[in-house]
């Protein structure tokens, strides 16, 4: 079992395929298996890299450790460690403050980003009024019933099974403070719309439609604030398209990808 240490932390990761390096970041129901659906989609045509964050079962972080904070660290820490110098990545919800953190440092390593419901650490000008706009209680309410919302109630309903697993790789991280780590993520939302201007590499934002937990027109802002975004509305799906719709998020993002690193495609 491949381990990457961190000052404080040990993290796990798996590499699988050939080909131009595609990174993954999970959520924060996830770990390194949440990509389950994706790797054998890409692993013939990609380096496909899976990896769990600190504290995140089977990676760990010592008690009182940097969590979120340090997720960007370490994502340029295995990319060393890997000796990729550029990746593509692919972020889902927490994923995304590690991403956008990752790529705004360092954007000559990254070739192209996919956000997937999440809006990473930016700070528009729009989003309290889009974040007040949401029905209170909502996720609550879906816990008290079984339901993660992450997961969502269609999935409940139409997917049960994967509704379970998805549970069920949740609880993995059962050492995890997942509300104080909540709370560090909403606090992490310090960067400027202006900050995006730097960001040239193509961006694809994706969102499901009846997504609850991050506002789909919060994703669609982050696309048009950057200067080669474009956005994909996920129609009878909620947070994690990659789960719960996982053909259609794969035709996606492998088209997007056709388009970035075909002959000719863009830079």
């Amino acid at each position: 079992m491949p381990y990457f240490e961190r000052p404080g932390a040990r993290l796990y990761y798996e590499v699988a395929g050939a080909g131009p390096p595609l990174v993954f970041a999970h959520g924060l129901g996830g770990n390194h298996m949440s990509w389950w659906q994706q790797v054998p989609a890409f692993r013939d045509r990609y380096t496909c890299v899976t990896f769990a964050h600190r504290g995140f079962a089977p990676s760990t972080e010592d008690a009182g450790g940097p969590g979120a904070l340090a997720f960007a660290a370490d994502l340029a820490a295995l990319l060393d460690h890997l000796r990729l110098e550029q990746v593509r990545l692919v972020a889902q919800s927490m994923g995304g403050w590690t991403c956008l953190s990752f790529a705004l440092a360092h954007p000559t390593r990254v070739k192209a980003l996919v956000m997937c419901d999440t809006t990473g650490t930016l700070a528009h000008p729009e989003f309290p009024a889009i974040w007040a706009a949401r029905p209170g209680g909502r996720e609550q309410g879906l816990f008290e019933r079984g339901i993660h919302p992450a997961g969502g109630e269609r999935m409940a309903e139409e997917q049960p099974a994967l509704h379970y697993l998805y549970w069920e790789i949740n609880n993995l991280a059962a050492g995890v403070d997942k509300d104080a780590l909540r709370f560090q993520l909403g606090a992490m939302r310090d960067t400027p719309v202006e900050a995006l201007a730097a960001l040239s590499m193509p961006i694809l934002g994706m969102a499901g439609d009846e997504d609850i937990v991050i506002p789909p027109e919060a994703v669609r802002l982050l696309c048009v604030a950057v200067p080669n975004g474009r956005f994909v509305s996920v129609p009878r799906a909620g947070h994690s398209v990659y789960f719960e719709r996982a053909a259609e998020f794969n035709r996606i993002v492998g088209g997007f990808l056709d388009e970035i690193d075909s002959p000719g495609g863009e830079a």
